[in-house]
């Protein structure tokens, strides 16, 4: 379970969407403030979503080769081959011309409730979903997989809370760095989501196919 969380969670803090909008945010006027919304956002939705597998499964994950067991295994395989399914469409597809979202020539007017919302809606729901699918075998009786749990929350947030922290101990050079970086994800945005919904993809995959034949 640990090294699933680990790579799902490694998956959805490298996302390039939530980072560029993330960016802009923060370049905005009370860019700070807006930054921090969206990132409370984006990990109350992640602990929102694990809440709820504990309160599902009481903390107790179900018995091996079980109902329960077996549709959890289920949902996995298919949200990995969805990724593979989609990472491969997007890979053959013809390049496509797009220029930024129409919401970004209103950032510096944005309110900060509409920042909480966009990390709602940017979030990556497909990898959510796998983390919470990964998160019923937790057994909560036990420190490590609690531990396991709040490292995947952070880990899925890390890049967010890095470039708020970063913009906050030195504005300046945070701005120059951080809208380079943006530019070069501007730029590799296809190459990117290729490769992490192929990679999540098949690591979902070949673990659901492997759970069901054990």
């Amino acid at each position: 379970m640990v090294f699933d969380l680990v790579v799902i969670g490694t998956a959805i803090t490298l996302g390039p969407l939530h980072n560029s909008a993330f960016i802009l945010l923060l370049s905005s006027r009370r860019g700070v403030r807006k930054g921090l919304m969206f990132l409370l956002s984006w990990l109350a939705n992640l602990l929102a979503v694990i809440a709820v597998v504990v309160l599902l499964t009481g903390g107790q994950p179900p018995a091996h080769n079980s109902a329960p067991s077996t549709a959890v295994v289920a949902a996995k395989l298919a949200i990995g081959l969805a990724l593979v399914a989609y990472g491969a469409y997007r890979r053959r597809r013809p390049p496509q011309p797009h220029g930024p979202p129409r919401w970004v020539a209103r950032v510096d007017d944005a309110s900060l409730v509409t920042a909480a919302g966009l990390a709602w809606l940017l979030q990556p729901w497909g990898l959510v979903g796998a983390g919470a699918a990964t998160a019923v075998d937790a057994n909560l009786s036990t420190a490590h997989d609690w531990l396991a749990l709040t490292g995947f929350c952070l880990l899925a947030t890390l890049s967010l809370i890095v470039m708020e922290i970063y913009v906050v101990w030195a504005p300046e050079a945070a701005n120059a760095r951080l809208n380079a970086l943006r530019n070069w994800l501007g730029d590799h945005q296809e190459q990117l989501i290729v490769t992490i919904s192929l990679l999540a993809g098949l690591w979902l995959t070949a673990e659901g196919i492997y759970a069901l034949v054990t």
